[in-house]
């Protein structure tokens, strides 16, 4: 009863309501590293993205280092692979190694979507990753969708038209509201900008994070919008 006087209350006074990100109330997911999901939460995934290596190094090229969880039959209806990109001067070997992964997952039953690459690119540069986006893209095999990572200030600070212009490139963007395992202070403020994204869009928030839950219905008034993505974290 209190809490729902407390709810009553913030809603009159127009207040946000800031609510734990509880993962159970979600169906999208990401699955990093060494983290293991309650095995009551699989059966309820619709999506979900699972790490697959980084693509970074010191040398002339960036190399690829696989990581994460290794392919399994997972009963999922979308498995997209996630690659952590800390470079964007692949060596030749680094889509390749990619690829066939792709097809172990295959191989092994699970329904793979697409790719994603994780990469923060600087918003002053967005021009210079929608150019390495477009070379990638061709390179994919039939079937295979191109999702993507994006920062809150994207669409605040940054040029919404070159990201509106890789519809047909990206499939979609899941922009975070997060950094490490913490919500961002005031991500709230860079929220609204979305509403200028016309190319398929997804938020992604942290699991024990904040979340004011009405921009789910204000997000929805925009019919790129896609959902939201809980990075799952290991919980006692």
């Amino acid at each position: 009863m209190k809490r729902r006087t407390a709810l009553w209350l913030t809603l009159c006074l127009g207040l946000p309501v800031q609510a734990q990100v509880d993962a159970r109330n979600y169906h999208q997911f990401w699955l990093w590293a060494a983290v293991k999901p309650p095995a009551n939460l699989l059966p309820l995934t619709t999506t979900l993205y699972v790490l697959q290596g980084e693509v970074s190094g010191t040398g002339r090229t960036a190399a690829l280092q696989m990581q994460g969880v290794s392919p399994v039959p997972l009963a999922v209806a979308e498995v997209w692979l996630s690659w952590r990109v800390q470079r964007l001067d692949w060596h030749p070997t680094v889509l390749p190694g990619m690829l066939s992964r792709l097809k172990r997952w295959q191989h092994r039953g699970a329904h793979i979507a697409g790719i994603q690459i994780d990469f923060d690119a600087r918003t002053l540069k967005l021009a210079d990753y929608a150019a390495f986006l477009r070379q990638l893209k061709p390179q994919l095999p039939a079937g295979c969708r191109l999702s993507i990572t994006g920062l809150l200030d994207w669409t605040q600070t940054g040029d919404v038209a070159t990201l509106n212009s890789l519809q047909g490139v990206v499939d979609e963007i899941v922009v975070q509201t997060y950094r490490g395992r913490r919500t961002e202070p005031d991500y709230g403020r860079y929220l609204d900008s979305l509403s200028r994204l016309e190319i398929p869009f997804k938020v992604g928030l942290v699991q024990g994070g904040e979340w004011d839950e009405t921009w789910q219905t204000r997000l929805k008034a925009n019919p790129a919008y896609r959902g939201e993505v809980v990075f799952l974290l290991n919980t006692r």
